[in-house]
């Protein structure tokens, strides 16, 4: 326990230190970043902060693939549980953190007519959307490269989901294994 607690310690050191050496406090940290650079946000969408990022990485671990040279989404099947007993596009949940590459303002979203299929979602108190969006977040150090969120993907039975990612001007499509295989031509 002493240990994790020194760690943490030197973990909020660190940050004061380099907030400290950017001449900026911690209010201007979790400032979003200028709405230039994301889309505006469709109605019942998410808006991610860096603050609700649980943890930063140097790579994305084995199982997961980079999309869009800014987003990192589980490449195997993920098994969802039940979740709401109701049916719809919350049946079912699976759950699986999304990585952001640091510097990339990026958006996810349920392809066009999977709206009534699935939903996506992370960070705290999340809830099913169509839409998410992240703002970009600085590095928090050297070997920080990936920003993760928890949450995951709802859907209304086993599927091949696709998601929308936008980022950096470009906009690319990705399958998600959701308790049932991606046939590998789609």
């Amino acid at each position: 326990m002493r240990a994790a607690n020194r760690r943490w310690g030197h973990v909020a050191l660190t940050t004061c230190l380099l907030l400290a050496a950017a001449g900026c406090t911690s209010e201007d940290a979790e400032r979003p970043e200028p709405a230039a650079s994301l889309p505006p946000l469709p109605e019942g969408g998410q808006r991610l902060r860096c603050a609700d990022s649980v943890a930063t990485t140097p790579a994305p671990g084995e199982g997961y693939r980079v999309v869009a040279d800014a987003v990192a989404v589980s490449s195997t099947v993920v098994q969802p549980n039940e979740s709401s007993g109701e049916p719809g596009p919350t049946r079912l949940f699976a759950k699986w953190g999304l990585l952001v590459r640091v510097g990339a303002a990026v958006e996810v979203r349920v392809a066009p007519g999977w709206e009534e299929r699935a939903r996506i979602g992370w960070g705290p108190g999340v809830v099913p959307a169509i839409t998410v969006q992240v703002e970009a977040c600085p590095a928090a150090s050297a070997s920080t490269a990936w920003s993760v969120y928890t949450g995951g993907t709802w859907v209304a039975g086993p599927a091949c989901v696709p998601l929308v990612v936008q980022s950096h001007g470009r906009q690319v499509e990705v399958r998600l294994a959701i308790g049932a295989a991606c046939d590998e031509s789609t």
